[in-house]
């Protein structure tokens, strides 16, 4: 959903706005709110986020985050899942992680959910690419396929259940193919 505000409003004004549920992103000097999450949405989200930090975040790799607000190059977005690698985590003055991300994602991973547009979840992703993200990743759960946007790359559809999920190098140790990845839609196989 665009909201169009009386007068545009800039990337500041908008940071000073009560956040929205769901999230509302700030792109090209519009208000878009993102659709609510659903179950598939919801499902894939959680699965996905909490693997991923199984193999990166005790090793001190990289942290991956939900629905987290990335403010940089003009945007504020929220990626479904942000990840992080370690030495890229915005930190505060104590040390502890930042409440505010004023930079890219090094993954930025995007589900889209019913009735979402497609080109603009691209956007997004491509938007991260441009500023340094490593890797993109679009999943459709309705079709059950995904697109992975590697960095400076072409892009790469994936359908078939025994491909394996391109990653970003840090990575490397993390197989996912495309069946284990959507086979999490049927509850209780994980």
């Amino acid at each position: 959903m665009v909201q169009a505000p009386t007068k545009p409003l800039t990337l500041a004004e908008f940071l000073e706005l009560p956040e929205t549920k769901p999230a509302s992103e700030y792109i090209d000097g519009q208000i878009i709110q993102k659709p609510m999450p659903q179950g598939k949405h919801s499902l894939l989200r959680g699965e996905l986020f909490t693997v991923i930090n199984k193999i990166v975040e005790k090793k001190r790799i990289a942290l991956a985050l939900p629905e987290l607000r990335c403010t940089f190059g003009g945007r504020s977005i929220v990626p479904d899942i942000a990840v992080f690698t370690w030495n890229h985590i915005p930190l505060d003055e104590e040390g502890d992680i930042a409440n505010v991300f004023a930079a890219n994602p090094d993954w930025a991973i995007e589900i889209l959910s019913p009735d979402q547009s497609q080109t603009k979840v691209t956007n997004n992703i491509l938007h991260c690419l441009n500023h340094g993200c490593e890797m993109g990743w679009l999943l459709d759960p309705a079709e059950k396929s995904a697109i992975a946007y590697p960095a400076g790359k072409q892009p790469i559809f994936l359908s078939e259940a025994d491909l394996v999920m391109p990653t970003p190098e840090f990575m490397e140790n993390f197989k996912l193919t495309v069946g284990e990845l959507f086979g999490w839609l049927k509850p209780g196989i994980v």
